[in-house]
């Protein structure tokens, strides 16, 4: 904010203070000054510092309560002499439509006739020259005169120019077209507001005005607006369209309702003064926001010592708080001091602690105690973080490295990752034109990362393996948003099955890392559930019933759309369901003391026969004393046909009391071998 101290003097009463003085005042009071420089007139020029939280300092006249407050001075605007309203009635000459009043709380209009717009005096040149302002003519430059000084923007219409006379506070229509104050023509949306006449938009509110009703030297009748505004609904609408104003500044840091009435007064008085017009009687105002009940806080005298480590008297806090603007009241001993916050401040003090602040503020930073060693207990780790380590460790020990990709992606790859029944979330930002889409996978950036491997021949085909943990984005056909964390999985795969192979025992591992050696994840083939994996190669993982994820091989046309030379096997499964198995339980048995037996098994099957169907078929005989069984290999050639396979299964049968005889485990191995023929028709293999 630019204060020219000249200015920032005259509304001090008192001998001036010096540049310094005002310097040593605003940085005592939380108001650093970042730069300053003399201005040719006299006095100087500071750029001070201003939290976005005090948007009632972003004025000459905020920042003098505060040099009062910490000067022990008071403060206030000199006199103008208010204009009689000699005219006719401000609702015979205009009317204004608030149909937004949940985002504007309040509108305010009044009409000066009569007026004879022309170049302003010399004083009012100097002081927005002063601060880099360019003069316009009379009634613009005393509307951001009034900015400057109060911290109320305003705007002035010329009235003839509007269509009957009239305003109307809405939202826009989708894609009307507004044109600035500046000339540039804008397409608007439906979301943000503007003041309109009975036809068209004629100004942005809160942000600009229009090209076609400002006031201009053959100006004659004016209408004065001054109102707030709901600072989001503005900030976004300047963020969309790249306009930055004083205005919008000062009405994203809000404007308080109640500050309105006296800004409009002083800028109709400024103007007739200026322009020899005539105030219309009365005023307009629509909305609903001087409807509301005073804000009082209770501040305890005992609790403000504690936080802060000061002896501070509650007479002192009792003194003190008033220079503030604060109405205070307090029982016999100041130890309960109830505070009425003054409506400049309704928007920052709102809690007990707010007061606290606002007394160390007046007595002093430095008398705060501060030690070079600030004592901390050091938590243990949550259990969730402890899990989520214990995964990347195992994941590390098992050849992967981790990524950290960003969470936007393109539409093409967003679409080819979409899981059925939902579609694409996305920001709505000029700077994410190029990759707009949250993804809803995490896969496409892995394999974005392969490629970049690939490209500059940093490992060779098969080499590697790459993870993520991140969460993944989606919205549902009603609008709903969908999020969950993630955690994804790249394998080369130049051999596709065992590529496959090889992500699953990750995965099974993985879950025996979460939960224990017991915990085991069921993988069945099945429609694929997102538009990149190939048909034939895709399996959904299961874990204790609920749905964990899924694993795949991709298709030729996603391969070709991410630039990979070779295939990769992917994974994708839900980290909460990871996380939830934490920790592992670990059991523990004596060491047999007696040997086992292993019997190796070849059946000849179909070729889509899975895994699982063969675990099935073996557990419904369950034979007798056998201990283990195991996957040992697949082979496909001429010796067993066309459109089948031969898996070979390992069989491990022991007695805990005896050393088994091999006729004891034949017919429990003759058993399985019927259990696979009934089940799967499997065939022995010669």
């Amino acid at each position: 904010m630019l204060i020219n101290t000249q200015w920032l003097n005259e509304l001090l009463d008192g001998p001036d203070l010096s540049a310094d003085e005002i310097e040593r005042i605003c940085t005592h009071q939380g108001f650093p000054i970042e730069e300053r420089s003399p201005l040719p007139g006299g006095g100087e020029l500071f750029d001070v510092e201003v939290t976005s939280n005090r948007g009632d300092c972003v004025s000459h006249l905020g920042v003098a309560r505060e040099v009062a407050a910490g000067a022990g001075r008071s403060f206030g605007l000199r006199e103008r002499s208010q204009p009689d309203s000699t005219g006719k009635p401000v609702s015979v000459l205009t009317d204004v439509d608030n149909r937004t009043p949940e985002v504007c709380a309040l509108f305010t209009a009044r009409v000066i006739t009569g007026a004879k717009v022309g170049p302003s005096p010399a004083w009012l040149v100097e002081r927005l020259e002063s601060l880099g302002q360019r003069p316009i003519n009379c009634v613009v430059d005393a509307s951001n005169y009034i900015l400057f000084e109060m911290g109320q923007p305003t705007h002035t219409f010329d009235l003839n120019t509007l269509a009957e006379k009239r305003l109307v506070v809405r939202y826009a229509n989708e894609g009307e077209e507004f044109v600035a104050l500046d000339g540039i023509k804008h397409k608007l949306r439906k979301t943000e507001l503007v003041v309109a006449d009975a036809e068209k938009a004629v100004s942005l509110a809160g942000v600009i005005g229009g090209l076609d009703t400002g006031v201009t030297e053959q100006t004659t009748d004016i209408l004065l607006e001054a109102a707030t505004w709901d600072p989001v609904t503005i900030r976004t609408a300047a963020r969309r369209l790249r306009i930055t104003t004083d205005a919008c500044h000062r009405f994203e840091r809000i404007v308080d309702p109640a500050t309105i009435r006296a800004a409009a007064d002083r800028l109709a008085a400024l103007l007739v003064e200026l322009t020899g017009g005539t105030l219309a009687e009365g005023d307009i105002e629509r909305g609903p926001g001087l409807d509301r009940e005073e804000q009082k806080i209770t501040l305890r005298a005992d609790r403000c010592r504690f936080i802060l480590g000061l002896d501070i008297s509650g007479e002192e806090m009792v003194e003190r708080l008033p220079s503030l603007g604060f109405r205070v009241t307090a029982n016999a001993d100041s130890s309960l001091i109830e505070c009425v916050v003054p409506d400049h401040r309704r928007h920052d003090v709102r809690r007990e602690i707010d007061l606290i602040e606002e007394v160390v503020r007046l007595h002093g930073y430095e008398d705060v105690h501060t030690t070079d060693m600030v004592e901390m207990a050091v938590a243990p780790p949550q259990a969730e973080r402890q899990a989520e380590s214990a995964l990347s460790d195992a994941l590390v020990g098992m050849g992967f490295y981790e990524t950290v990709t960003f969470t936007f992606v393109t539409h093409a790859h967003c679409d080819a990752f979409m899981p059925e029944g939902l579609k694409t979330l996305q920001v709505d930002e000029e700077r994410r034109k190029g990759a707009p889409a949250l993804r809803p996978s995490v896969i496409p950036s892995l394999l974005n990362c392969r490629r970049v491997n690939q490209d500059n021949g940093a490992a060779g085909a098969g080499s590697v393996r790459l993870f993520e943990i991140s969460s993944v984005f989606a919205q549902t056909p009603g609008g709903d948003s969908v999020q969950s964390r993630n955690v994804a999985l790249c394998v080369d795969a130049p051999d596709r099955q065992l590529g496959l192979r090889e992500l699953r025992g990750v995965i099974e591992r993985l879950a025996r890392e979460m939960g224990g050696t017991g915990t085991s994840v069921t993988i069945e083939p099945s429609k694929p559930v997102m538009p990149a994996f190939d048909g034939d190669a895709h399996a959904s993982l299961t874990l204790n019933g609920e749905r964990l994820g899924y694993m795949a091989l991709l298709t030729d046309s996603t391969l070709k759309q991410f630039g990979l030379d070779s295939p990769v096997a992917v994974a994708e499964v839900n980290l909460d369901a990871l996380v939830g198995l934490y920790p592992p339980v670990a059991t523990v048995e004596a060491l047999p003391a007696f040997p086992s037996i292993e019997r190796d098994l070849s059946v000849i099957v179909e070729e889509m026969t899975p895994w699982a169907a063969i675990e099935a078929a073996i557990s419904t005989v369950n034979p007798d004393r056998m201990v283990g069984l195991s996957f040992a290999g697949v082979y496909r050639g001429k010796q067993v046909g066309a459109g089948k396979k031969s898996v070979t299964l390992r069989m491990r049968f022991q007695d805990p009391e005896r050393t088994l005889r091999h006729e004891e485990v034949d017919p429990q191995v003759a058993s399985v071998v019927g259990a696979l023929n009934r089940a799967v028709g499997a065939e022995l293999r010669g």
